[in-house]
């Protein structure tokens, strides 16, 4: 396996420079404490007004619901991603307990996400996050109540081999990683360019 450690501008943490996000998972299934570890984490995330608008239902791989799960994603995304422990339904509760606008819920689901992203990372798992699915379908088969809307689905799993993959994807699999430089979308007091 390349190495896949960024190779980061400035130090940041061990776990967040070691993060990515693979095709290739192995066989190994996930124990429960490991699984609640992750959930915990979510949790314990931030939240506008501490409303914790986020659910999640998963799957381990093996039961007919992980089944129904991959038959909900994208074929491109099947491929490699039915190959994981688990895959987890990130759903948003896009509204207020009193029925207004929540206009934080994403931003926070994704907070809850990004907790459990580095929970697993600590744990020596791996998260591929897609966006590739049918969330009618998710909602349908898996009986989700109509206040949630499903944002993402997750793989998470241990770090397979990528020469388990199609080879289109090897190759995707061995990239090295880039990212925009930080000057791209950090900027001082105001926006560029702009003219009062």
């Amino acid at each position: 396996m390349p190495e896949k450690t960024a190779r980061t501008d400035h130090p940041i943490h061990a776990i967040l420079a070691s993060r990515w996000s693979p095709r290739a998972f192995s066989s190994q299934l996930l124990d429960n404490e490991t699984i609640a570890s992750m959930f915990d984490a979510a949790r314990w995330s931030p939240s506008a007004n501490n409303l914790q608008p986020w659910a999640f239902v998963y799957a381990v791989r093996g039961t007919q619901d992980f089944d129904v799960l991959c038959g909900c994603l994208k074929e491109s995304n099947a491929l490699w991603a039915c190959n994981a422990a688990i895959l987890v339904l990130a759903l948003e509760r896009p509204s207020k307990p009193d029925g207004s606008p929540n206009a934080h819920a994403r931003y926070d689901l994704g907070q809850a996400v990004a907790h459990m992203t580095f929970q697993a990372s600590a744990l020596g798992l791996h998260v591929h996050q897609m966006a590739g699915f049918d969330p009618a379908r998710a909602c349908a088969s898996l009986g989700i109540p109509a206040d949630l809307l499903a944002v993402t689905i997750l793989a998470i799993g241990h770090l397979g081999e990528p020469s388990s993959l199609p080879a289109t994807l090897q190759e995707k699999e061995l990239a090295t990683r880039s990212r925009n430089p930080v000057s791209a979308f950090v900027h001082t007091g105001r926006w560029p360019n702009h003219v009062v």
